[in-house]
């Protein structure tokens, strides 16, 4: 398993994809391809986005026990 600095870096890239991607989608269905999809989607993830990557921090050790357990590994995430 990597070091805890790498985990972490990892967890706020992928919790700012996510909470970017996400966003942006779903504010993409609500308003269509507006000037106003635009305003609603960057505070929309200005918002997620630390929300996801507290998130990130609380359940990635049970996801990667889960993972592990499901692999046949045992408990692994410390």
């Amino acid at each position: 398993m990597a070091d805890k600095k790498t985990i972490l870096i990892a967890q706020f890239l992928i919790s700012m994809t996510m909470a970017f991607l996400m966003t942006g989608i779903f504010s993409l269905l609500e308003l269509g391809l507006t000037p106003k999809w635009l305003q609603v989607w960057m505070k929309n993830f200005i918002t997620a986005w630390p929300i996801a990557f507290v998130l990130s921090i609380i359940v990635s050790k049970l996801a990667f026990n889960v993972a592990f357990r499901i692999r046949g590994l045992g408990r692994r995430a410390a």
